[in-house]
This record gives C-alpha cells, sequence and structure tokens, in this order.
C-alpha cells in the first residue's frame, strides 16, 4: 500500500514539475515572440517585453530562473526618486549588460550592485554633448550621499561606514557627467554609486582627469558609453605568492578597491565604433602622469572584473582600441 502511494507521489511532482517548466517556457516564448516582431520600434518593443516580464511574477518555492534584481519590489517612498524608465534604460545599455546580478536602473544611468563589498560591480552611463552640458539649474551642492533605501538593510553602505576614514566617497557615474535635471545629479549620490577612494592625488586629480576626459568625448561623438567599476588585483608579497588583500571600512565592510577601471565606446557620425579601457590604481598619482600611461587591452580588464563589457559589439566592429587602428 505505502508502494502505490510513493508512486502516485512521484507521477504527481513529476506532472506539476513538468507543468511549471512548460509553463515558463511558453510565457519565454511569448516575450521573444514579440521581441521578432519585425513592423513595431524598437521603443515599443522594448516597452512590450518589459511589461511582459513585470507580468511573470515568482511564487514561493517555485522562483523564476533568471529574474533581475532591479524588477523587485522598490520601496513606496522610492518609487517617485527611481521612476521605472525602460526607454531611456535601453539606451544606456544599447550594447549589453556586462553581468545581471542586483541591478539598479536609475533616471541617467544603470549599475550592478555587489552586496558582498558594498560597492557596484560595475556603473553605466550613456553620454552626449547634451547631457554633460554645464545648467545652471542644476546644482551640485544640493545633492546629499545617501543610502540606497532599496538595497535590503543587511547590505547597504552608509555615510558612517565612510566617516573618520580617510577615504572620498568616490562616483562611479559622475555627477558632472548627469546635468540636465536637478535629479538626475541627486540620483548619483546614491551610496551603491560609491566606492572608496584616495581622496588627494586620486579622486580630487587623476580620477577627475579620467572623468572629465570622458565628458570631452561628447564634442567629437555623438554617443559615448561609460562603464566604470572597482578592481581587486592580486599582489605578491614577502614570501614571493600572489594574494588579493583590500582594506574593509566601518561596521558594513564597506571594501576598498584596489584599482579602478573604465571602458568607454564611442560612436562617430559615420556610426564607427570606437573604444579606450582604463585601468588606474587606488593611490596617489603624480598629476604629470599622463592618462595614456593607463590605457590598457579591453580583454585585460574582463579577465580581471569578471565581466564582459559591450558583449553586442565584436572586436572587428572597433575601428580604433585605445587610438590605435584595429
Amino acid at each position: 500500500m505505502s508502494t502505490n502511494l510513493a508512486s502516485r507521489f512521484l507521477v504527481l511532482s513529476s506532472v506539476g514539475i513538468g507543468s511549471y517548466f512548460v509553463g515558463s517556457f511558453v510565457e519565454r516564448r511569448k516575450i521573444t515572440d514579440v521581441c521578432r516582431r519585425p513592423s513595431e520600434s524598437a521603443d515599443y518593443v522594448n516597452e512590450r517585453a518589459g511589461s511582459l516580464l513585470r507580468d511573470i511574477v515568482s511564487k514561493p518555492g517555485l522562483p523564476i530562473f533568471g529574474t533581475v534584481s532591479a524588477a523587485s519590489p522598490i520601496p513606496a517612498e522610492q518609487k517617485a526618486v527611481v521612476p521605472s524608465n525602460v526607454s531611456r534604460i535601453g539606451q544606456i545599455m544599447k550594447y549589453g549588460f556586462p553581468g545581471l546580478d542586483n541591478v539598479r536602473s536609475y533616471d541617467d544611468y544603470v549599475l550592478s550592485y555587489d552586496r558582498r563589498s558594498r560597492v557596484a560591480h560595475w556603473v553605466f552611463e550613456h553620454l552626449t554633448a547634451e547631457s554633460v552640458k554645464p545648467n545652471d539649474a542644476v546644482d551640485r551642492s544640493k545633492s546629499d550621499f545617501k543610502p540606497d533605501e532599496s538595497i535590503h538593510p543587511f547590505f547597504r553602505s552608509l555615510n558612517s561606514d565612510y566617516k573618520g576614514s580617510g577615504f572620498d566617497r568616490g562616483h562611479m557615474a559622475a555627477a558632472g557627467n548627469h546635468r540636465r535635471h536637478q535629479q538626475h545629479c541627486d540620483q548619483t549620490f546614491y551610496l551603491t554609486n560609491m566606492a572608496p577612494q584616495v581622496g588627494v592625488g586620486f579622486n580630487r586629480d587623476k580620477w577627475n582627469d579620467l572623468e572629465r576626459h570622458v565628458r570631452k568625448l561628447t564634442k567629437h561623438y555623438p554617443n559615448v558609453y561609460c562603464c566604470t567599476g572597482p578592481l581587486y588585483l592580486p599582489r605578491k608579497e614577502a614570501d614571493g605568492k600572489l594574494y588579493v588583500k583590500y582594506q574593509v571600512l566601518g561596521s558594513n565592510n564597506v571594501a576598498v578597491p584596489t584599482h579602478f577601471y573604465k571602458v568607454v565606446v564611442m560612436e562617430t557620425a559615420d556610426s564607427k565604433l570606437e573604444m579606450e579601457a582604463y585601468v588606474l590604481p587606488n593611490q596617489k598619482i603624480d598629476n604629470e602622469t599622463p592618462l595614456t600611461m593607463f590605457q590598457v587591452p579591453p580583454e585585460t580588464v574582463e579577465r580581471a572584473a569578471g565581466l564582459l563589457f559591450f558583449d553586442k559589439i565584436a572586436r572587428s566592429q572597433l575601428s580604433r582600441i585605445n587610438g590605435k587602428k584595429v
């Protein structure tokens, strides 16, 4: 008797699990079919696909695999500050996501947050001459550093973590890149967009030089796409072995990166693509050192970060990398 019951239970379980995966497959095909309709505009397809994805709800015990943290509910008080903007996200992420771990989308930039280090994996921006143009209506001094309340309290970084540490709260998406609206500037001051940086000689000097260089690119290129993030690189110690060591700050153990990267793609007026990649050590750097000294092959950054940047662009599509013809 017990054998018959066990057999029935196994059969019913198999049917239930099979139905779940069939249902998931059908939903995914619906989304794919929508995205493949050639007669519809790209913006409409993005909005329709986003709508379908939002209709898929994760159920306890049967999670929807491959979902993105950005789709998780945001507290009511945050919804006015961080509205969903599908078409703008599509512009920013035109050439692909480096990863889908804890993605957060703001009005004018997108990031992936590392809950373990309390620092972003990567931050993506789309810059134009209009978006970086000085705007008297936008006042950076009115913006305050603040925790991102869409992050679970266990994994947030706080202003108290930085207090007295000797490190700056360094922007990944630079405030100077987001001058269209005061809210765009304000949102760059979320601590999810910050990483501990050496102040004098780095954040306020050479790193600032790199940020200004990226902004100047908009004078020559209609569209500039910039990905920024931290690196934790190994160093050989006295025993001859390689170790990855980094300091942590405050009660939340905010990681201090050993290096930072920027990988930039520029679109020319005739639709050609160029790329630049930089890695800077998180330390005081001589102001006389040219930025070109920190240019590296993009593959070097990808290997170190464990990410693939601009994966929708084949290297053969690039006309120049770091100023040199491919």
